[in-house]
């Protein structure tokens, strides 16, 4: 039986005890890089992790990548691969934050959500998690997409995701590529997160596809990027003979409700429409004042 880590709103390991006994304005953005994220929709190369917390979260996400784990069930979503072509495999998980204590505790990780703080513009509070695993030599695609139109059930739109790369993220195993400016754009319909790459171009204007210009985003094991949630965004194959993984934080601003009566997430009990989200599967992160982990003291074993 595998306890659900959902319960504990702080961290239940050390891993980032020194980071969370620092000074947050020592994890403060510059001035020029909140503005660049607001001119082109994206902030790239913040350094969230070291290595040693990069480690620990590589050897606690081999094991539940097999169905098998026995915590496999606390997954909201779990896809060996969601492209459904062997030769072209996408791993693709959320929910791994109730599993292992590294993907709980990086939550309240302070180089990722000082940051998160200062680019929502207020309280932080945890939407969901993603793990994305490509493999050697045949990892396949995460198509081209805005995170918001699969988020529409919150509203307003306030929301941030914060891509942290578990290895080396280059141009030839798949780091993701973001079409600067495009937060601009209204949301666009879903045309799918693997398989085609380029079908989202079946429903660009003649403007957006003049402007449909890719820029690739290459980050070292332990970095993160942050993208606005209209911002379009994908990544390619890995060829390589080396994996290419990342761990993705999806946040949103306190007082961002429920647009839905249906559950916001698999196997989570409904938030009533019109509903601040909160509660066990939703923790509120950072106040405004200070990162909240209510009864972290430090090393928990």
């Amino acid at each position: 039986m595998v306890t659900d880590l959902a319960d504990f709103h702080h961290p239940v390991s050390n891993i980032f005890h020194s980071d969370l006994k620092k000074s947050l304005a020592s994890f403060n953005l510059t001035n020029s890089q909140i503005e660049f994220f607001k001119s082109e929709g994206y902030l790239p190369g913040i350094q969230a992790l070291n290595d040693q917390q990069v480690e620990q979260l590589r050897s606690e996400l081999t094991p539940i990548m097999d169905p098998a784990h026995p915590g496999n069930s606390l997954y909201y979503e779990f896809h060996t691969n969601e492209s459904k072509d062997p030769a072209k495999v996408l791993f693709h998980a959320l929910g791994g934050w109730r599993i292992t204590p590294a993907l709980h505790d990086i939550l309240w990780a302070p180089g990722y959500l000082q940051p998160a703080f200062q680019l929502l513009g207020g309280p932080v509070r945890f939407w969901h998690d993603q793990l994305f695993c490509k493999p050697a030599k045949h990892g396949g695609v995460v198509a081209w997409h805005q995170d918001y139109s699969y988020w529409t059930r919150t509203g307003p739109m306030a929301h941030l995701t914060c891509w942290i790369a578990l290895d080396d993220a280059t141009v030839d195993n798949g780091c993701v590529h973001y079409i600067p400016k495009s937060h601009q754009w209204d949301l666009l319909p879903i045309t799918g997160l693997a398989g085609d790459m380029e079908s989202i171009r079946s429903v660009l204007s003649p403007k957006q596809f003049e402007q449909f210009v890719p820029t690739p985003v290459p980050l070292k094991k332990g970095q993160a990027v942050f993208h606005h949630p209209l911002t379009i965004h994908g990544s390619f194959e890995n060829k390589t003979p080396n994996p290419r993984r990342a761990a993705v934080i999806n946040v949103l601003l306190d007082g961002t409700i429920s647009k839905s009566d249906e559950p916001l997430l698999t196997g989570v009990p409904a938030i009533a429409k019109g509903t601040a989200v909160k509660g066990k599967f939703f923790p509120l992160l950072h106040d405004g004042e200070k990162i909240c982990a209510s009864d972290y003291k430090g090393i928990r074993g």
